[in-house]
């Protein structure tokens, strides 16, 4: 069992949500029903704030409401029940397509230039991070990590043992922060975690706010706690997230001008989408993998695992793979390590959506499939790929003898 948060802020945004069809513009006979959803938020928040300290997401809550109130003169005296309150007529604020062209980020960053290069980053399973290089690694990366840092958006993910004593971990939470850009979007927190995928930002709403470009930033939900999609014109960047089994999935499309917009040059290898994990992070699960083949039994990462709910060989994880992911690429081969690791035949589904989501995401075709193991990092990271372990520990060796003495 895998550790779940207190916090319940994700449950209080989707009530909300859900009571107010997603609309905070409604007409004045309606706003003592939308003030009456508005307490009850409010009082929702309450529950929870202690809880919740420190949680981004409900700091954001608390602060919309208190906006929300002020906006719509609503009381905080008086009754909390949640009416469902009519959907947005067409041709309201919120369903504008007459956003100014800088919120276009083809029509406007690459007016007179050839047009944009994308890159793809993805995190599925146990951990496995493909970056915006087509780096593939396996990562154990507890905690709290940072996936993307620039200009114009954060994300933030946070990795939990799967099994009680095992440095085998997965997603259990995902936060991501878009941030307020000219007369497109308000500053809008996307958070989910375990069995909480909401289908708008942690203020209720499902666009990039009051702007006039604001539907330049929109959630879909493609499939109810399972799939959303999240659209940022403005950025041309596009952000899919998953709930497969009990753990979450990401991935993301990104021109490369956004991927390296960033302000601080020296801080920019600190998040994994672009520099990948570090060193003292990663797993060689093809070595661990060849192991298992060799000897015909489950080798885990790090102490001693339960017996795991169902025990996989090697051979009846490779035939069970095999069903969803015909290609032996690297998402083959860590839904494997992955079977071989949890006994969670779910970890075989979030291989094979997070390969559909690099079909659908990556922009150049022939790199779809990645079959080397790839641990090159930026110089001064870690050995580049290829290079022999022993040959780059002499290298390292004679170019700073210093490190020999430690």
């Amino acid at each position: 069992p895998a550790v779940t948060s207190p916090c319940k802020i994700l449950k209080c945004n989707s009530e909300f949500w859900a009571a107010t069809s997603g609309s905070h513009h409604l007409g004045t006979e309606e706003a003592p029903e939308f003030c009456t959803a508005l307490r009850a938020y409010a009082h929702c928040t309450r529950r929870t704030a202690r809880t919740c300290r420190g949680d981004l997401a409900y700091h954001s809550a608390a602060h919309g409401i208190d906006d929300l109130m002020a906006q719509h003169n609503c009381s905080k005296d008086g009754p909390t029940s949640q009416p469902r309150l009519r959907t947005l007529p067409p041709g309201d604020s919120q369903e504008r397509s007459d956003s100014p062209e800088i919120c276009h980020y083809e029509k406007s960053f690459h007016k007179h230039s050839a047009a944009p290069n994308y890159t793809h980053c993805g995190l599925f399973g146990d951990p496995h991070l493909r970056t915006f290089t087509d780096t593939f690694q396996t990562c154990k990366v507890q905690g709290a990590w940072p996936l993307i840092d620039n200009n114009y958006l954060n994300v933030q993910v946070t990795n939990t043992p799967v099994l009680p004593g095992s440095t085998a971990t997965a997603t259990s939470k995902l936060t991501i922060i878009f941030k307020s850009f000219q007369e497109c979007v308000d500053q809008k927190v996307y958070q989910a975690e375990m069995d909480e995928l909401p289908a708008a930002f942690a203020d209720g709403s499902k666009n990039g706010g009051d702007k006039h470009g604001a539907n330049s930033l929109k959630i879909t939900e493609k499939v109810s706690g399972q799939h959303i999609e999240i659209q940022a014109k403005y950025i041309g960047t596009t952000i899919v997230v998953r709930q497969v089994g009990r753990y979450l999935t990401f991935a993301v499309r990104m021109p490369e001008e956004v991927v390296n917009a960033v302000e601080d040059r020296d801080s920019q290898g600190l998040y994994l989408c672009l520099r990948g994990c570090p060193l003292n992070q990663q797993i060689d699960f093809q070595t661990i993998r060849s192991a298992q083949a060799t000897e015909g039994r489950a080798r885990r990462k790090g102490p001693s695992l339960p017996a795991s709910p169902e025990a996989f060989t090697y051979e009846t994880a490779t035939a069970k793979c095999r069903e969803k992911l015909p290609v032996e690429d690297l998402y083959f081969q860590s839904c494997v390590f992955d079977l071989l690791t949890t006994g969670d035949v779910n970890f075989m589904l979030a291989a094979y959506y997070a390969f559909e989501d690099v079909k659908m995401l990556h922009s150049n075709k022939d790199k779809l499939h990645l079959y080397e193991r790839t641990r090159d990092l930026a110089p001064g990271n870690m050995a580049p790929s290829g290079t022999p372990p022993a040959l780059w520990v002499a290298l390292l060796c004679l170019s700073q003898s210093w490190l020999c003495l430690l």
